[in-house]
């Protein structure tokens, strides 16, 4: 049979799964894939319709659209010097100048380019930020929590960017529990629940509850056998998704028997999975509106899995096909990471 490139191995598997490409180790991600071909509902493209709260990802990089980095406090620009309003203004004026030339050296002018990019989009961000009421759900003071914090805030503004369509990406690290599995989940689990119950919340007071959806992502679970003091690397393992449009309060797929030496077991309990990333992501993907005849493009592998119709890939969405938005949010063995989108 054939296997994921690097099985067990956390950068491998990170990046199949924002790639959807288990057979080789590609640059661009599934989400970026879905920008560039969603990027024209957008009446506004200044800022990019994949926002991160987690630097740069390769989940939301495609051949046209890249990843807008913000951070929980927003978007970041030109840092002021604690000059005189004057200087200030002669500044911006001497790098406008600078941004607005074309450079025969390809690498100055696509950073150049990429640099004016940035600022137009923090002007844009950043005005309508400050136009915006704040919002009255209450969130933690954690990483995570702010991050959904400022994830629904951008979602409320969607209007003055000008887009319908966005994914957010956030990551929430330190799931790699070799020590200590039990008490580690214990004390980080509450954490994840709180946070996605606040952002719920927020969605709701905006009225988008029905047309966000956040889900979980990963590398890999974690072996059901101990290794002593904890658990070591594993294959299949468990996601959440959440949102109004969800048919949830189930499970979908074969959920596993638990006992040593199953069908499924290729050892210490490393779980052969039995639904695709493709088919978890095919669902959101076509949810957001990616067409069934363009959705092996985002999922190159899709076809393995699934055959584009009628019925979804797997039914969690309800077979509803949503213009709408999709937020992600994910779980590594490592990390947490999240994506979302919105529409106006």
């Amino acid at each position: 049979a054939r296997l994921p490139l690097g099985l067990y191995s956390h950068s491998d598997q990170i990046t199949h799964w924002q790639t959807s490409l288990p057979d080789q180790r590609g640059s661009l991600g599934w989400a970026g894939r879905t920008a560039d071909l969603l990027r024209s509902s957008n009446a506004n493209n200044t800022v990019s319709m994949n926002i991160s709260l987690s630097g740069t990802n390769i989940f939301q990089a495609g051949s046209q659209v890249a990843p807008y980095a913000i951070t929980e406090n927003g978007s970041l620009g030109l840092e002021p010097l604690g000059q005189s309003d004057l200087f200030e203004q002669l500044r911006t004026t001497a790098i406008d100048s600078l941004l607005d030339q074309q450079y025969q050296n390809l690498f100055i002018d696509t950073f150049s380019s990429s640099t004016r990019s940035a600022l137009d989009a923090h002007l844009l961000f950043s005005s309508a930020l400050d136009a915006a009421p704040p919002l009255t759900t209450p969130f933690s003071e954690n990483d995570i929590s702010r991050s959904f914090q400022m994830a629904a805030r951008a979602i409320s503004v969607r209007q003055a960017l000008g887009v319908r369509r966005q994914t957010f990406f956030i990551l929430f690290g330190g799931w790699d529990h070799h020590d200590e599995v039990l008490n580690n989940q214990a004390s980080m689990l509450p954490v994840v629940s709180k946070a996605l119950a606040e952002f719920d919340a927020a969605l709701t007071e905006l009225g988008m509850q029905n047309d966000v959806v956040t889900f979980t992502a990963s590398d890999f679970a974690r072996t059901l056998t101990s290794n002593g003091r904890g658990s070591d690397h594993a294959w299949g393992g468990h996601h959440i998704v959440m949102g109004g449009p969800v048919v949830g309060g189930d499970i979908y797929g074969s959920y596993p028997q638990l006992y040593a030496d199953n069908d499924l077991d290729t050892g210490r309990g490393r779980l052969i999975p039995t639904l695709s990333c493709d088919e978890y992501f095919g669902e959101m993907a076509l949810w957001l509106g990616v067409s069934t005849s363009e959705l092996a493009t985002v999922l190159p592998n899709i076809g393995r899995f699934y055959t584009p119709g009628a019925n979804p890939p797997i039914g969690f969405l309800g077979g509803g096909v949503n213009p709408a938005s999709i937020f992600s949010d994910g779980f590594e063995s490592g990390d947490l990471s999240a994506w979302s989108s919105s529409v106006g």
